[in-house]
């Protein structure tokens, strides 16, 4: 049997509409409230930070999005991405389970992240939108809005959290390299960024805070929208593409998943991969059991509050109900950027409160470990975000071995690690360090959850 098996579908495979979990849901997603009002709100609401496209998208309970025929065209630079049977990793494991992976490394900017960055640059240059702001965490998010910006000549700013700034130089150079403007945040070029500088001039900057950044900035001038890479609903809509052709690629393995994984920060890949196999259980087909990982230093999902907050520091944002660690928690400065969100999507948070998914949490030198594992068997070396699912993996798989029990287990290789290697040098040389959150700060966070009267 070969060491190596690559599902690949052809350009003609591509889907022609995103899946809407919203759809199947046996119970409605809890309403968006206005901040001042305490009342839901509703599209006209939210205008003047999105087209009213993608705001229709966020209130859809259509079960098919159609994909516009521009983006297809994009997504055909990469798209059907491949998906493998890690036979050398099962070898090394000594494990009777089957273990796939779905790579989105191979896009232009190395992650999952330009299926929705491509859309919502595609949406809003049809808005007659000139200018697009944003935030980022690991960096992934901010080059892959830069990369589709440059395909439709949008002008991005991009907040970049202080902390990622400081730790990955090539991210920074990929977004200007795609024409892009990087900030440290916080930055004194905002109220909400001159504000935390003056509390904590030496703030290593969270996403919470880049997000509030780069919405003040976006409501500052009509030509102005702003973009944000996961948590929304449309957001995770966008990504379920990697799901749908996921589904396709195991009917070509004969197989169907009994374990999915995937890695949480803010829920975009991890519903991207999770969801379409979620709507179909709630259908009627089959239920896989579906494992949500995120880190033990920003453990939203495992440690957070199921409640409305805020999804930014300086409360510019509407109210939405996600397990949360408040709004003003600073997580430690861990390598996995991307998953350093106070918040989960209320999509991702919704659907673990009506049990249809467990969570986990592993600290930083445990995913990393895995992740040299993992590169050292398939030749892939990971992001430390998508690390957090090859942990996992590898540990259901061993659950495997010990239980004698022949499983496939699914996972979501969001993104490669090239432009991550200093944390990888950082590792090797044992400078990593396992960071816990501090738990005076988290319970000062926790305790200024806003306060909305019951539902």
């Amino acid at each position: 049997m070969a060491d190596t098996i690559k599902y690949l579908l052809e350009e003609k495979d591509i889907p022609k509409t995103w899946y809407n979990i919203a759809a199947d849901l046996p119970k409605p997603l809890p309403p968006v409230l206005h901040p001042g009002t305490g009342k839901p709100i509703g599209p006209d609401d939210l205008a003047p930070i999105f087209p009213m496209s993608l705001i229709m998208q966020e209130v859809s309970t259509d079960r098919e999005i159609e994909i516009p025929e521009p983006v297809r065209q994009i997504y055909r630079q990469w798209r059907p991405s491949p998906l493998y049977r890690a036979r050398r990793l099962e070898k090394a494991l000594g494990t009777p389970a089957r273990i796939y992976y779905k790579y989105e490394g191979v896009s232009p900017a190395g992650s999952h992240k330009p299926n929705t960055a491509v859309a919502q640059a595609f949406y809003n240059k049809e808005a007659g939108v000139k200018r697009l702001t944003t935030e980022t965490g690991a960096g992934q998010w901010g080059s892959s809005l830069a990369f589709a910006g440059s395909l439709f000549g949008l002008e991005i700013e991009v907040f970049m959290v202080k902390v990622s700034y400081q730790q990955k130089p090539y991210r920074r150079a990929l977004m200007e390299t795609y024409g892009a403007r990087c900030i440290a945040s916080p930055s004194e070029e905002t109220a909400s960024g001159r504000s935390i500088l003056a509390r904590t001039p030496n703030s290593t900057g969270s996403l919470g805070i880049a997000i509030s950044e780069a919405v003040e900035r976006a409501v500052q001038r009509d030509d102005t929208k702003y973009a944000l890479g996961s948590v929304l609903n449309h957001v995770l809509t966008h990504q379920t593409i990697i799901g749908i052709e996921a589904m396709k690629q195991l009917e070509m393995a004969d197989d169907y998943p009994d374990v999915i994984v995937g890695c949480t920060g803010g829920g975009s890949n991890f519903a991207g991969i999770a969801f379409p196999f979620i709507g179909a259980g709630l259908r009627g087909g089959r239920k896989p059991r579906i494992v949500a990982v995120e880190p033990s230093s920003c453990p939203s999902l495992t440690k957070g509050r199921y409640a409305y907050d805020f999804g930014d520091t300086a409360h510019l944002t509407p109210l939405v109900k996600m397990h949360t660690l408040g709004s003003t928690f600073v997580p430690p400065g861990f390598h996995a950027g991307g998953l350093r969100y106070h918040g989960m999507a209320p999509l991702v948070s919704h659907v673990k409160e009506l049990g249809l998914i467990d969570a986990v949490a592993y600290p930083q030198l445990s995913i990393f470990e895995a992740g040299v594992t993992f590169a050292k068997a398939e030749g892939i070396v990971p992001a430390p975000e998508a690390n957090h699912a090859v942990r996992a993996a590898i540990d259901e798989a061993l659950r495997c071995k010990r239980e004698g029990r022949s499983e496939a287990i699914l996972f979501n290789l969001c993104g490669h690690g090239h432009f991550d290697m200093q944390a990888y040098i950082d590792y090797f040389a044992g400078k990593l360090v396992d960071q816990p959150y501090d738990e005076k700060e988290l319970a000062m966070a926790l305790a200024g959850l806003p306060s909305v009267a019951a539902e």
